[in-house]
C-alpha cells in the first residue's frame, strides 16, 4: 500500500489495486490506532483515532481532497505534500 503522506507520526496510504472496493477511502495508521477515513465525508468509516490525531488528518484531507480523489480514480499514485 503506498504511502502519500507522512506527518506528525501519522501515516497515511491509499491501496492502488484496480480500484479497491468503494467509498474512496485512505488508511490512516498512528501508533498503535488504524482507521479508515472516507474521501468523499472525510469521516471515519472504520477504527478510531485520538480526536487530535483525527482533527490534523481531516484538516489534511481537506487540503488535498481533490488530489486525494483524482488520485483514487486515476490510479496515477504521487505523494501528497504533508501538513506543516
Amino acid at each position: 500500500m503506498p504511502e502519500l503522506a507522512r506527518f506528525y507520526g501519522i501515516i497515511i496510504r491509499m491501496f492502488l489495486i484496480d480500484r479497491e472496493h468503494p467509498p474512496r477511502h485512505i488508511h490512516i495508521k498512528y501508533g498503535d490506532h488504524e482507521a479508515v477515513m472516507s474521501l468523499n465525508t472525510l469521516e471515519l468509516i472504520d477504527g478510531k483515532l485520538p480526536n487530535k490525531c483525527f482533527q490534523l488528518v481531516r484538516e489534511w484531507a481537506e487540503l488535498h481532497q481533490a488530489e486525494l480523489i483524482e488520485i483514487w480514480d486515476t490510479q496515477k499514485f504521487h505523494r501528497v505534500q504533508p501538513l506543516e
